[in-house]
């Protein structure tokens, strides 16, 4: 019983692999964050690299990540990274293509676990 069960269940999630990359539709999974530190001290404190990957097939636009309590040290472009309250929007809302990538970096003494919150599809 237990071996039909574990097929059962890879048959689903290869399903639900197919659906996520094959038929245009895309899950908030599939816009990566991901970050690292990059040496660098400012103000006494580490820098971090934040990448922002679109592994969606289709194009998404007006990405929404989590940024509730979110501050840095470092400036951050705006039209990268916009703070607007709890959420921030990535690359000012505009189209972010599958396997694009997005960077920013910012400054603190922790690590921010940045993570999608939001996106729309443009699915053609």
């Amino acid at each position: 019983m237990a071996n039909s069960t574990i097929k059962i269940l890879g048959i689903v999630i290869l399903f639900l692999s197919l659906i996520s990359q094959g038929f245009g539709e895309c899950y908030l999974w599939d816009v990566i964050t991901s970050q690292k530190r990059t040496g660098v001290q400012v103000e006494g404190k580490p820098e971090w690299i934040v990448t922002i990957t679109n592994n969606c097939p289709c194009t998404v636009k007006n990405v929404l990540v989590n940024c509730r309590e979110f501050q840095s040290i470092e400036p951050i472009d705006s039209s990268i990274l916009a703070i607007q309250g709890n959420l921030c929007l990535v690359k000012a809302g505009q189209p972010i293509y599958n396997k694009e990538i997005i960077q920013f970096k910012y400054s603190r003494d922790t690590i921010f676990l940045f993570y999608t919150k939001f996106f729309q599809l443009l699915c053609s």
